[in-house]
């Protein structure tokens, strides 16, 4: 192997070279493939309680994620006053019982979709807690420079897990039944369990330290926050971004079902042409070594609404499979460039309040909006679904790039005399 492609893969790869690292990464393998299983056994379960209903599918959608607008500052408190290693196993734990609860059930032939909606809430109420410990984590697990790699490591893992899981989950649906892939995904959960178990008696590479003038309250990180407009322009254009364009277990399930008339296989199809896109963004966001730009940020929003809005007008199912790959691309690339300029805007201590804060918009946002693109989806067609976030990213980014533009000539017109202006 040349030495260019060594270095290559090193920069690609460099946070392996970190132990804790590896063995926190094997347990997400599993955890995020059992994710997977769930969204599509769970989707697919709602489609069918409920007569293909698109804001049904919404509306679970919205159970999963609305814990993120309730909960999500003390789960950020949580992460940032307790052994995050103590926190995810507990988390994972929480999974394994919720999701073997549900398969029971579902395996009784007595599921009810009030049960599912049930299920998925208390699911999300334990990712409240586990989403900001998990992702304040990685910077205790490796080097300062090495942290936006761990970050898309964790991506890459997760769009790994996305080209499997549904696919997988697809066909075992088909030939078992969803209760059967619900209990199979218990065990999946497991997975990260263990992995803490083992960084418990593992020295971290970075472990935090906690400063003397820090609180660690939630207004803290709020004003914190307030303070900094780096911050608050990325939250605002992943308010909309991630709340419409990022419904895809909503519109690619319609459009599987309503659209091309087809099975879960199919829909777990879909969501793999999305994840084959994904996975190369996550490891091309990798390599990055300084921390994102905003212009990065809204020139990844603005390819994944315009890679949406295209996706919407595929005839068949292998155009669609075609255009979800660049739109995966866009979306992985787009999450990471924003995940980055967070975590790297903050110091440690503060780290897991206010990457709360951003799943509060980035998460939160899927709960607000979800059932409405649910809603579009049943009215006007899966297709519309799909233009309607699509066109509603575009619009936000466009309007965040003319508002930066904007501070900035005021900025250059300050320190800069008026003749000198265009």
């Amino acid at each position: 192997m040349s030495p260019a492609i060594t270095r290559q893969l090193h920069e690609t790869f460099r946070a392996l070279a970190f132990p804790a690292y590896r063995v926190f990464a094997a347990g997400q393998l599993t955890g995020t493939l059992g994710f997977w299983f769930q969204t599509t056994a769970i989707n697919w379960l709602v489609l069918q309680l409920t007569g293909d209903s698109g804001t049904a599918l919404g509306l679970s959608l919205a159970l999963q994620f609305g814990p993120y607008l309730l909960f999500s500052l003390q789960g950020g408190k949580i992460a940032d006053a307790f052994d995050k290693r103590v926190i995810l196993f507990l988390c994972a734990i929480g999974n394994t019982v919720i999701t073997a609860v549900l398969a029971a059930i579902v395996l009784s032939g007595m599921a009810e979709v009030w049960m599912v909606y049930l299920a998925v809430f208390v699911f999300g109420c334990v990712s409240v807690i586990e989403g900001p410990a998990r992702q304040a984590f990685y910077s205790e697990l490796v080097e300062g420079d090495a942290l936006p790699n761990a970050i898309s490591l964790g991506s890459a893992i997760f769009n790994t897990s996305r080209i499997a899981g549904p696919a997988v989950a697809g066909i075992l649906i088909a030939v078992t039944s969803t209760g059967a892939v619900l209990a199979f995904n218990a065990v999946l959960f497991l997975g990260p369990a263990l992995a803490c178990l083992t960084l418990l008696r593992r020295r971290l590479s970075n472990p935090v330290v906690r400063a003397a003038d820090t609180s660690g309250g939630i207004r803290e990180a709020l004003a914190f926050v307030a303070a900094r407009p780096d911050l608050l322009g990325v939250l605002l254009v992943s308010l909309f971004v991630s709340g419409f364009a990022f419904n895809f277990p909503v519109t690619l399930s319609m459009l599987a079902k309503t659209e091309f008339n087809t099975g879960a296989d199919t829909f777990g199809l879909l969501l793999t042409a999305l994840a084959v896109g994904a996975l190369p963004g996550a490891l091309v966001s990798g390599r990055r070594k300084g921390r994102p730009g905003a212009y990065t940020v809204l020139g990844a929003g603005l390819a994944l609404g315009v890679c949406t809005v295209v996706t919407g007008f595929g005839p068949s199912l292998v155009s669609a499979m075609i255009l979800l790959a660049p739109t995966g691309f866009a979306m992985v690339y787009f999450a990471q460039a924003a995940n980055q300029r967070i975590q790297m805007g903050v110091r440690g201590d503060f780290r897991g309040r206010v990457l709360s804060l951003y799943l509060l918009v980035f998460l939160g946002s899927t709960a607000m909006f979800a059932p409405l693109v649910g809603w579009v989806c049943e009215v006007a067609g899966a297709r519309a679904g799909l233009w309607l976030g699509g066109g509603v990213s575009i619009v936000a980014v466009v309007l965040a790039y003319a508002l930066k533009h904007m501070r900035l000539r005021r900025r250059l017109a300050d320190v800069v005399p008026s003749k000198a202006m265009p």
